[in-house]
């Protein structure tokens, strides 16, 4: 099993390139088997998630060609099946795509229920409830979505509650309905839009996306495009973070500054130089940073994916910070880890109160879910000592070398399998 093993005490201090979004690329990525025609998809991030899911599309008949690490062509025309084996929805959460890029187009799906993190629940319902108004019958049976329909009519749908899977499922398959729909109470996440865009590119009918009132004229066909995903706003934002708890000076690079507002204006509050460009954001810290109070909330909000990145920097700011979770009820869990490392956390509710101090120690810590896993590699590099993360698996999904770019930036932290090669790393950083 991969581990992170990790000597702290050092700034992080360069530049790094930012990757593409793995949340769009993983919704995009679905989408672009809707048409019968070829799609060049660029800027796709070389993770776990996306991996899996380009495999999961290729067992289901679609051709799948990898350029490169980053670059695919994807062609839906040979789609024999739109069953999707367990075996892949296990892994990956957005597994659930599957239901309205393949419910869009053959207008029957079967789709396991999905997997991922588990950060608390995270009901499909406002999914389902799409899927009815637009015309078809959903069951769940055997722990498979069935959904099918005669043909699919458009809908005025209201959303109960924001939910980013449930606005990019039901605008995949309005696209090819028939007539109009209209959500409201959409997600506006950057990566709503990017998944509007690339359907867009492809000859979809869809504006508002970014505003709570999503309008879609279906369309009966999609059509071959040449598509670069947007850059991850949270890959970024990590880093952002890493750069604040190391006391740090980092140039974060081909980004979109304008989708990092909530997480840079927090940083800024505590103290941090935020200097943002056309295309890149640079954070420096110089001394302690300062305390504050920070609430998830759908975007443009501080984002739910970067709670436990700020939870790690204010474990060692000056005074005591509460961090309010309105999103996922089981986001804390890496917070038993930091105590492990000397910091004052204590969970009340959906709340952490995090009482900073003035250093964490080295310790051995287990990742509990990807951003969590993040954040303990950021206290691991804040930290004296050395620092070894168990269960990087969930990292690996969602960050793209993450310890090579962390390395280029002045850390000490090698991925490891075995536990001679721990005792390797401790002799060479002694």
């Amino acid at each position: 099993m991969y581990k992170y093993v990790i000597k702290g005490g050092n700034p992080l201090v360069g530049e790094v390139e930012i990757g593409g979004a793995k949340n769009a690329a993983l919704a995009i990525v679905t989408a672009a088997i809707m048409t019968d025609e070829t799609v060049l998809l660029e800027n796709i991030p070389d993770v776990s998630d996306t991996n899996v899911l380009l495999e999961a599309i290729s067992v289901i008949g679609a051709t799948v060609e990898r350029i490169d690490r980053h670059t695919a062509r994807i062609n839906g025309s040979t789609i024999g099946s739109v069953s999707v084996d367990y075996e892949f929805i296990k892994k990956i959460r957005a597994s659930y795509y599957l239901l309205g890029a393949l419910l869009g187009k053959y207008k029957h799906a079967e789709v396991p229920l999905p997997g991922g993190c588990n950060i608390g629940s995270r009901p499909i319902d406002q999914h389902l409830k799409g899927f009815r108004a637009l015309g078809a019958t959903v069951d769940i049976n055997y722990g498979m979505i069935m959904a099918e329909a005669e043909h699919l009519h458009g809908a005025h749908i209201y959303l109960d509650m924001v939910s980013v899977g449930a606005t990019i499922n039901i605008m995949m398959a309005a696209a090819l309905a028939e007539g109009s729909t209209i959500i409201e109470n959409a997600a506006k996440e950057p990566h709503v839009v990017d998944v509007a865009n690339f359907l867009n590119a492809m000859g979809a009918n869809i504006k508002g996306a970014g505003t709570d009132v999503i309008r879609i004229k279906g369309v009966k066909k999609l059509h071959k495009v040449q598509y670069t995903i947007v850059p991850d706003m949270i890959e970024a934002g990590t880093f952002m973070c890493a750069a604040a708890a190391t006391k740090g000076d980092v140039l974060i690079k081909d980004i979109i500054p304008k989708h990092l507002e909530a997480i840079s204006a927090k940083l800024a509050e505590i103290g941090c130089d935020v200097i943002e460009f056309d295309d890149a954001i640079r954070v420096s810290a110089k001394k302690r940073l300062g305390k504050t109070h920070v609430k998830t909330l759908p975007y443009p909000g501080f984002p739910t994916d970067m709670q436990p990145q700020i939870g790690a920097t204010l474990a060692l700011a000056r005074g005591t910070s509460i961090v309010t979770e309105s999103i996922f009820e089981n986001r804390f869990k890496y917070c038993d880890e930091l105590a492990r490392m000397g910091a004052n956390i204590k969970v009340e509710g959906n709340s952490a109160i995090i009482d900073g101090v003035e250093s964490l120690k080295g310790a051995r810590i287990s990742a509990p879910d990807l951003r969590a896993g993040a954040a303990l590699v950021i206290a691991g590099m804040s930290a004296e000592g050395i620092t070894i993360v168990d269960d990087i698996v969930y990292i690996l999904r969602g960050y793209e070398r993450f310890a090579e770019k962390l390395r280029g930036l002045g850390a000490d932290i090698q991925q490891v399998s075995e536990e001679k090669e721990i005792q390797k790393f401790r002799l060479q950083v002694s």
